[in-house]
C-alpha cells in the first residue's frame, strides 16, 4: 500500500489558503495569528505555504499579481482614442469588481490591508507594483517613460483617489464601492482631460 503523499492538497490554492487566513486573522487578529496556524488550517505545511507566499505579510494580498495582469491587460485592450482619463477609470473600477457574494470576504481582507500596522509597509511594496501598471500606461499614452514625472503623478494620483476610495467604503458599510471610485477617478479625470 502506498503511503499518504505529503505537501500540497490538491484543491489547495493561493486564494484558498488566503481566504482561510483572513478568516483567522480577522478572528484571532494578525499578530496573535502564527505561519503554522494558517498552515494547519489550510491543510498544508509551513514550508509548502511559504512556496505560494514569501512572508506571512504577503498572504492577506491573495492573487494580487494576477490582479496586475488583468489590469495591465484591460488597459492594453482599450481603444486608442479613449482618454487617459476614462481608460483609467475603467481600469481601476474593474480591477476593484467584487461579486456581491464576496463583498464580505473582500472587506475583510481590505480592513486587514488597511488597518493592521504590521502590514502597511509590504502594503507600500505591493502599491508600487499597482502604481507602475499605471505609470507604463500613462507613459504610453503621453510618450513618456513609466518613471518620468507626469505617468508617476498620476499613478500615486490613482492610487489616492483608490485608498480613500476604500476608506469611505470601510467606515460605511451603506456605501458603494464602485461609485466611490468612479467619483474619486472623476475628480482626478478633471486634470487628465488635457493629455
Amino acid at each position: 500500500m502506498a503511503s499518504p503523499q505529503l505537501g500540497r492538497r490538491p484543491s489547495t490554492t493561493k486564494t484558498h489558503i488566503s481566504e482561510l487566513a483572513i478568516a483567522l486573522f480577522a478572528e484571532r487578529g494578525f499578530d496573535e495569528t502564527s505561519v503554522d496556524e494558517v498552515a494547519q488550517a489550510a491543510g498544508i505545511a509551513r514550508r509548502t505555504l511559504f512556496r505560494y507566499y514569501p512572508s506571512k505579510n504577503a498572504i492577506p494580498w491573495g492573487d494580487f499579481d494576477d490582479h496586475l495582469s488583468a489590469m495591465r491587460d484591460h488597459l492594453a485592450g482599450l481603444p486608442c482614442d479613449e482618454s487617459v482619463a476614462e481608460a483609467l477609470r475603467s481600469a481601476l473600477i474593474a480591477f476593484n469588481e467584487v461579486s456581491d457574494d464576496q463583498v464580505d470576504a473582500h472587506r475583510r481582507r481590505m480592513t486587514l490591508l488597511l488597518t493592521v500596522p504590521a502590514l502597511q509597509a509590504h502594503s507600500m511594496l505591493m502599491y508600487t507594483g499597482w502604481r507602475d501598471v499605471i505609470a507604463e500606461f500613462v507613459a504610453k499614452r503621453t510618450g513618456g517613460t513609466p518613471g518620468d514625472h507626469l505617468p508617476q503623478t498620476v499613478a500615486w494620483l490613482m492610487l489616492g483617489v483608490a485608498l480613500s476610495s476604500y476608506e469611505q467604503w470601510l467606515a460605511d458599510p451603506s456605501t458603494n464601492l464602485t461609485a466611490l471610485l468612479a467619483d474619486g477617478s472623476r475628480i482626478l479625470g478633471r486634470g487628465l482631460e488635457a493629455l
